[in-house]
């Protein structure tokens, strides 16, 4: 596989080449659109691509760019899956979501049009959407300067504050989900947002039909540099699970913050599937993980770009702060995107190996 055949520059191409397989590959398109627009004016819309039977008793679904700037590894995978498609039975279907996030994706954001993590934004009731971790209002102050981005000391403060208050302490109050800070990083928002609501009505009215769905949903960031790891986030112990530790020896986790570099989030995609579903349906859901760079230059990345865009050129996509986060999550290294490219493959074909078996 030729990487980059399949990873797009920026989010505008990458949804061309994925609408494009799709109709190559005869699969059926779906658009959800509500008015967001690109950099160029260009629509920004999540592109649903549809292969197999349309009442699918089977389905693998394959999500990505939930989180944005970490789509285009997911966009470029979903790619590939369109032009070399897996083996589906008459009874069985594989649907690839294409950037849950376009905001996010084509201006370079983690967060959506109002910054909103939307991986924090799939909690059913509005009134459960309050509050913070304790440790994140210590943190605040840090994480989200009401300044322009510029040289203060971080790494040192951010090393105080793991030295006084622990390392799993700090990742866990920092990562899990916010609803007090606007304007601050991990805000899960105080709605469901039109991109999560839209998906998830598509979702009830497609997927109604489905008694086994296996759900992949991939992201770029943490983990070690250049490997990818799995975390199993439902049914931990289930059929699907045990395949994937014996086939995927050594790279997969449970999520157990106190044994792990992972955190329990509030309002996570995991959370939303279900309640689109049929309530005799199996779900199986692993989130794919490519680690990039370390942790804390991840976080002094989404610190600056959120500085940026809040005081200061929000819309300009070639600002310094975007591609370095561009970078942190998509690293232009070669061999990490070949790497992405095979090892996303993988998994999806352990998948359809274990849920289209009769």
């Amino acid at each position: 596989m030729k990487y980059d055949e399949y990873f797009s520059p920026d989010f505008r191409t990458a949804r061309k080449r994925f609408r494009r397989a799709a109709r190559d590959a005869g699969a059926k398109l779906t658009k959800l659109f509500w008015g967001l627009r690109g950099p160029l004016g260009e629509k920004l819309a999540i592109d649903i691509a549809w292969l197999g039977n349309k009442k699918a008793r089977r389905i693998l679904l394959h999500t990505s760019g939930i989180h944005g700037v970490e789509g285009f590894a997911g966009s470029a995978i979903q790619i590939h899956l369109l032009r070399h498609p897996v083996n589906i039975p008459p009874d069985g279907a594989m649907v690839l979501v294409h950037c849950l996030n376009p905001y996010g994706m084509a201006y370079l954001r983690r967060a959506n049009e109002r910054n909103v993590d939307l991986n924090r934004n799939f909690i059913q009731h509005d009134h459960h959407r309050r509050g913070a971790h304790d440790g994140y209002h210590r943190l605040h102050p840090l994480l989200n300067p009401s300044s322009p981005p510029r040289f203060d000391f971080f790494t040192l403060r951010l090393l105080g504050r793991v030295i006084r208050h622990g390392f799993e302490y700090l990742k866990q109050a920092g990562a899990e989900g916010q609803f007090e800070y606007p304007s601050g990083l991990f805000f899960g928002g105080h709605e469901m947002q039109t991109g999560p609501r839209r998906f998830l009505k598509w979702a009830r009215k497609k997927l109604k039909k489905a008694r086994h769905i296996c759900v992949i949903d991939v992201h770029t960031g943490v983990g070690e540099p250049g490997k990818d790891w799995l975390i199993l986030e439902l049914n931990h112990g289930g059929a699907y699970h045990q395949m994937l530790e014996r086939e995927y020896p050594r790279r997969v986790d449970t999520l157990d913050p106190d044994h792990t570099i992972v955190y329990r989030v509030r309002g996570g995609l995991e959370e939303g599937i279900p309640t689109a579903l049929h309530r005799k349906a199996h779900l199986d859901f692993v989130t794919q993980e490519f680690g990039t760079v370390s942790g804390r230059k991840l976080l002094h990345a989404l610190r600056n770009e959120n500085r940026a865009h809040h005081h200061g050129r929000a819309a300009d996509v070639l600002d310094p702060t975007k591609i370095a986060l561009r970078d942190c999550f998509c690293p232009p290294d070669a061999a990490w995107r070949q790497t992405a490219l095979t090892d996303g493959r993988v998994v999806v074909d352990l998948t359809a190996g274990y849920l289209f078996s009769d």
